[in-house]
């Protein structure tokens, strides 16, 4: 028989992670024992597994949500953006609002020009590509020089596009990780439709 025994986490782990995570405390609690303890991986865990509720749900209407606002800098810089939910239950949940003014806030902080990778328009893309082949050092090999190409315009994507940029508050993982987490949290389809940042004489 096996003596191997199941790592059981302390209650001020699980708030912890609870704390960095929004995660529900059951699924707080799974992701230790999973991670046998470790934080990082523990909310790795947390990331991936929102990751696949969200993809669950991506085909699933969510019409509900809320338009957040955020006022920065004396009332020199503001943002609108719409989030949407499932249902009104959600949009009216805590979590729900703080993922929503926190969106906002990024969007404030780090001007992203598109919400995702989809929503940029081809001939940008192009463009962006014919830079960046121009950049490659002479003498690459073909495959080389793609990998190249493509490491750079994911770097773009990372700085342009709202879902794929660095959350502000957490550098440690992307505007989408963070929606994923709350689809994790709250069950249902959340998607950033659209937003709009105004900065006073611009």
């Amino acid at each position: 028989m096996s003596t191997a025994t199941t790592y059981q986490p302390k209650a001020d782990q699980i708030k912890a992670l609870r704390e960095e995570t929004s995660a529900p405390m059951m699924d707080c609690r799974k992701a230790l024992v999973d991670a046998a303890g470790d934080m990082n991986k523990a909310k790795a865990l947390l990331l991936e597994r929102g990751a696949a509720q969200a993809a669950k749900k991506s085909e699933r209407v969510a019409n509900e949500g809320t338009v957040a606002s955020y006022i920065h800098s004396g009332g020199k810089i503001g943002v609108l953006v719409e989030v949407n939910s499932e249902t009104d239950f959600v949009a009216r949940n805590p979590r729900f609002t703080e993922l929503s003014r926190d969106i906002a806030m990024h969007i404030a902080a780090m001007s992203p020009q598109y919400l995702d990778r989809e929503s940029v328009p081809a001939d940008v893309v192009e463009k962006a590509r014919e830079e960046f082949r121009a950049g490659v050092p002479a003498g690459k090999p073909p495959e080389v020089a793609q990998k190249i190409v493509d490491g750079k315009l994911n770097k773009w994507y990372e700085e342009h596009c709202l879902l794929d940029q660095a959350f502000v508050k957490d550098d440690s993982i992307s505007v989408g990780d963070l929606i994923n987490s709350a689809i994790g949290a709250l069950g249902e389809k959340i998607r950033v439709r659209r937003f709009t940042k105004y900065a006073l004489g611009e």
